[in-house]
């Protein structure tokens, strides 16, 4: 008897089908509510509540981060899923202390939260270095941001936190950046329409 005639047949495994690039909507919804709560830091929006972010903060910055996030994690991308996921959680969290401790975003508790997040960013900071000039760019000055803002919520220095929201504009629009980059060179198959440079350099 014929061994081979008898064994079942096996199907040829089919590859999982690959889902869009979640990396431009994590760093939209990053830099919209940066900038939003950046503002008020700044003291540009002086016509405004100073809350405009706190929504956005629960469900763009927030949720749609997070989202970006587990998508990553999908893509096997597990910078990007542990970037967009941390700062997801660091909106939800925040805008969460916000409204239930009734506390404005300017006190010493988010100042440590602040420093807390900087050691958090530092390391991603060296790792972003080995991917593009654009996503070390964002994690570059929003290290700056909150360094600034945690040293001036911490030491009661309002021109530090001012400093940091103007730093803060700043990294929202260098995000924005990569996120646009993100989405033409991704409708491009990969072409750099947008730049984003090469990585600075490999460990």
């Amino acid at each position: 008897m014929s061994t081979t005639e008898d064994a079942p047949a096996v199907a040829p495994a089919v590859a999982a089908p690959a889902i869009a690039d979640p990396a431009p909507l994590g760093l939209a919804a990053f830099a919209l509510t940066t900038f939003l709560l950046s503002a008020v830091n700044a003291g540009w929006a002086k016509n405004t509540s100073g809350l405009d972010w706190l929504g956005y903060a629960l469900a763009y910055g927030g949720l749609c981060q997070l989202l970006a996030g587990m998508w990553e994690f999908k893509n096997k991308n597990v910078f990007g899923a542990t970037a967009f996921s941390t700062y997801g959680g660091f909106w939800i969290g925040l805008a969460a202390f916000t409204l239930w401790a009734h506390a404005p975003a300017g006190t010493k508790d988010v100042g440590w939260i602040l420093l807390a997040f900087a050691i958090f960013n530092t390391y991603m900071l060296i790792f972003a270095s080995q991917l593009n000039i654009a996503v070390f760019g964002v994690f570059l000055t929003l290290e700056l941001t909150e360094i600034f803002l945690f040293w001036g919520i911490l030491a009661g220095n309002s021109t530090l936190v001012k400093v940091g929201g103007v730093v803060g504009i700043i990294t929202a629009l260098v995000a924005w950046y990569t996120s646009a980059a993100g989405v033409i060179n991704g409708m491009k198959g990969g072409r750099q329409v947008l730049p984003v440079g090469g990585p600075l350099f490999n460990m």
